[in-house]
């Protein structure tokens, strides 16, 4: 099963691409106008410098009366120029340049106006008497490094500040759906013994009618949960006196008729003690629904340990069969109700000794760390059924009596304590029988 997806990481995801992409194509969009805006005030300089240049060439070349062979102006000037320039006669031939122009004429036409080459824009202006010619030069490689910087410039903090976006992003987020989390996590941590209804102040009105929606929900569960343990409660009490006084009424029937009709009384009073003990079970488990394993006391168990064990030695199936082993030196203390811990030792006892061979002993075993075992003999139970044996009316492959209760029980008061309930079969170090075991959180002395 796929695990869900959160929404807070939609969310975020969602939003830190619209804007990291929003700031690129914007960075992008800038660099664009930035470039049509530089080649226009790039052409405009040129243009410029060509026509306030071309009056002061002319004049110097009239002055000089230079030859058709050009010269270099400034031969002694350093340094790498943005704009390099030519004065052309009629017939094409360089007769002036800047230092850093070659002497070979440019590859375009003499006629007015822009023109380019491969790696140049060149203005082209004539004097009024159409004797020369100035061409003025910008290399592309200016422009490129210019919009280059520029583009850096304007892409440089929004490297930055995506970061930073992305990390606002994320708290504001986490923080305006921090109502939603708070809402799930009160709506998953009711159970059957935590139907309190939320509380609606905190959330924000959006949430409302959820929180409310949900209350009407935990009300009516509420209600018929306690219909159902009411129910059970009364009717597994009520039950007991009439089948106390029936079973009693069979064993008196038993010894006034005649030895052929003895079975058929045997089996009455059978189904009649199975129905107690059925009664039994459904009143404990009506208390472990009402949670009574829960307190806030913390008491020492071995006492109660050690009672129920005596009382269960007295039984008809536990004379002489339990063999308990107590390594608790300074006692075994948690928060357990006595009653419910006595509850859970009786059931892990009659399953042991009912699920055993006959005559053989069932282990008992209270450790330091609140860990208490139950260990009986008896052939391997497939692992695969070990998990169902906690469910209710679940029973494994066996003929023995039951009513498949007794270890359901065990597993919620367990678990109301914050304990764990772990099952093993074969019995660890053995290649046969069955091991419950309990781990229950204890408290310091």
């Amino acid at each position: 099963m796929a695990r869900p997806t959160s929404m807070t990481r939609k969310l975020v995801t969602a939003l830190t691409s619209v804007v990291a992409i929003s700031w690129l194509l914007a960075c992008g969009l800038g660099v664009m106008v930035m470039q049509d805006e530089f080649a226009e005030i790039f052409d405009a300089g040129v243009q410029e410098t060509a026509e306030r240049l071309l009056p002061l060439l002319a004049d110097d070349l009239r002055e000089n009366n230079t030859a058709p062979a050009s010269r270099k102006l400034n031969p002694s000037a350093e340094g790498a120029e943005y704009l390099t320039y030519q004065v052309r006669d009629r017939e094409g031939q360089v007769v002036l340049h800047s230092h850093d122009s070659s002497t070979e004429p440019f590859e375009v036409s003499l006629e007015p106006g822009f023109s380019e080459t491969a790696t140049q824009r060149i203005y082209t202006v004539a004097t009024p008497d159409g004797e020369y010619f100035l061409q003025v030069a910008d290399a592309f490689a200016n422009r490129r490094e210019a919009i280059e910087e520029a583009g850096s410039a304007l892409l440089l903090p929004v490297l930055i500040l995506i970061p930073a976006s992305i990390f606002a992003v994320i708290v504001v987020v986490r923080r305006t759906l921090q109502p939603i989390q708070t809402l799930r996590d009160e709506i998953g941590r009711k159970d059957g013994g935590n139907l309190a209804p939320l509380e609606t102040q905190p959330f924000p009105a959006e949430l409302h009618p959820i929180a409310r929606s949900v209350n009407l929900l935990l009300g009516r569960l509420r209600s018929a949960i306690e219909a159902e343990r009411e129910f059970t409660a009364n009717s597994a009490h009520e039950l007991r006196t009439p089948i106390a006084g029936a079973l009693a009424q069979a064993q008196r029937l038993r010894a006034d008729i005649p030895p052929e009709l003895a079975p058929r009384v045997e089996n009455i009073e059978k189904s009649l003690q199975h129905l107690g003990h059925l009664a039994e079970k459904l009143l404990q488990m009506s208390r472990a629904e009402a949670r009574i394993g829960v307190t806030d006391t913390t008491s020492d168990l071995i006492p109660v340990l050690e009672l129920v064990i005596d009382d269960m030695s007295r039984t008809a199936i536990g004379t002489s069969r339990i063999r308990f082993t107590n390594r608790c030196e300074g006692g075994m203390n948690c928060k357990i109700g006595a009653d419910g811990f006595g509850i859970i030792i009786r059931n892990l006892l009659e399953n042991a000794l009912i699920h055993s061979p006959a005559g053989s002993s069932v282990q008992i075993f209270a450790e330091e760390d609140g860990t208490i075992r139950v260990i009986n003999s008896g052939p391997a139970i497939d692992r695969a059924l070990l998990p169902k044996l906690t469910t209710r009316f679940a029973r494994g492959p066996t003929k023995a009596d039951g009513t498949g209760l007794g270890l359901a029980i065990v597993k919620s008061l367990v678990e109301q304590t914050g304990g764990e309930l772990v099952l093993s079969s074969p019995a660890p170090g053995r290649q046969d029988g069955f091991e419950a075991r309990i781990v229950l959180p204890v408290e310091a002395a």
